[in-house]
């Protein structure tokens, strides 16, 4: 009986990470709006693990956001003792931070509560673009000549030291909103005045991040995305994704994503190896990363690095690369549960659908044939009809997305380009403009 009784517990002993998970309590902080929320609750419902939003929607229609703890995210402070007191009762297993609102903040609660966590100040790091650049500059990691515009400044006089082309950018905004590139001081001065408009309609953002405007020297070059993951300060990658379409502005409206990527390994080896760098300099050690980068003169350029997920629907790709979703990942991380990619082969690209002309949507004709290309998963349209259009730099969403599989990357990227042609998107014109934007795509 005695030997019965052991080999029973050595058995209990083997699990699968999902039935570890199972057992597991984690905590998403999130905007109550955020398009990541979904995504998490379904992944954490895959892997049986109980997960408690943290957001300020108390009347949100999403009924894990209406049922999890409600704060009010501009008072950091009271919102932190608000977690703490609302998770004594009910002990946690880890804590994620799902937007650039909200790192710093998860990172406070997961450092108070002892679990796997960044530095807060790392996080800052991470979602200040400003605070971002002197750090990399400090470290003697390259990055292109900067310097931040206040309202009271001329930015012409300002900026008299930096080489056009230029970008100016908001120092907090994702998404590529408000970022333009200017090529002569007349450009500069319209560009900094269009993005303080902008600034001005986002009174979630704090007083300085509303006044501060990046201005940097363009820096050419073919960009990548890099999505991976941080345990004690080591970088893992999990998959990185080329930009075909050139990025030179004066917008910077991104379009096709596909992987695998398509550079050398040489490359593919010092871009993963910048992005590890560039997490030792903000000090970041745990979770995810997501970072965005251009080849240029032989070398990674950093153009950011935050410590979330890729946004919009482009995480779903990230299944075609490792079998799992990226969210199933970070659920397992936070918990400290190993869950290993699956094997996947073949190549996978998504289209985000620009929004190229403001307006009314009517509808999107064409679907159907776009959905009968070789190769297309699917096509989500994520704006209704009847809701106003908003382009970049003001925009701050897409049409919808588009999803490629293919023997490769090159055939899932022509299959994309083969299935957009096909779309004609039918709008009316604004009477009255009553958005800037609605949602992060």
């Amino acid at each position: 009986m005695q030997r019965l009784w052991r080999g029973w517990r050595r058995l209990r002993l083997i699990e699968t990470p999902e039935q570890a998970a199972a057992r597991r309590r984690v905590l998403l902080i999130a905007p109550y709006s955020s398009y990541r929320i979904a995504p998490y609750v379904e992944a954490a419902q895959r892997l049986g693990i109980e997960l408690r939003i943290v957001s300020e929607g108390r009347h949100s229609l999403v009924a894990a956001v209406a049922d999890g703890i409600h704060v009010d995210f501009s008072d950091p402070d009271t919102a932190l003792t608000r977690i703490l007191e609302a998770v004594a009762e009910r002990p946690v297993d880890g804590v994620i931070g799902c937007d650039d609102a909200t790192v710093e903040l998860a990172a406070r609660v997961a450092g108070r509560l002892g679990l796997v966590c960044n530095p807060p100040m790392a996080s800052r790091i991470s979602r200040r673009k400003d605070l971002a650049r002197q750090c990399l500059a400090s470290a003697g990691i390259p990055v292109p000549g900067f310097q931040l515009v206040h309202p009271a400044q001329d930015p012409v006089a300002c900026c008299r030291g930096l080489s056009y082309p230029l970008v100016a950018k908001p120092v907090s905004l994702s998404g590529s909103r408000g970022v333009i590139r200017v090529d002569d001081p007349q450009q500069l001065r319209a560009a900094c005045a269009r993005i303080r408009a902008i600034l001005d309609r986002e009174r979630h953002l704090s007083a300085e991040e509303r006044n501060l405007i990046l201005v940097e020297t363009f820096v050419p070059g073919p960009e990548v995305a890099v999505e991976g993951m941080l345990h004690d300060g080591e970088f893992t990658l999990l998959a990185m994704f080329d930009k075909p379409d050139p990025l030179d502005g004066p917008f910077f409206e991104e379009t096709i994503y596909t992987t695998p990527s398509r550079l050398s390994a040489a490359v593919q080896a010092q871009i993963i190896r910048r992005v590890a760098e560039v997490c030792a300099a903000y000090g970041l050690r745990e979770g995810p990363v997501h970072a965005e980068l251009r080849w240029h003169d032989g070398d990674a350029w950093v153009m950011e690095l935050a410590s979330r997920t890729i946004g919009g629907q482009c995480a779903r790709l990230l299944r075609y690369g490792s079998g799992r979703s990226l969210e199933e990942l970070v659920l397992a991380h936070a918990c400290r549960i190993s869950l290993p990619p699956l094997p996947a082969a073949g190549g996978a690209g998504v289209m985000m659908l620009p929004i190229r002309k403001a307006g009314i949507l009517r509808r999107v004709e064409g679907l159907l044939a776009a959905r009968r290309v070789p190769g297309i998963e699917e096509i989500e349209i994520s704006v209704r009809e009847g809701y106003e259009l908003v382009p970049l730099p003001e925009g701050s969403s897409y049409l919808g997305f588009m999803f490629a599989v293919a023997d490769d990357a090159a055939a899932a990227e022509q299959a994309l380009r083969e299935a957009h042609a096909c779309l004609r998107v039918v709008t009316a014109e604004v009477l009255f403009s009553s958005s800037a934007g609605g949602s992060s795509g």
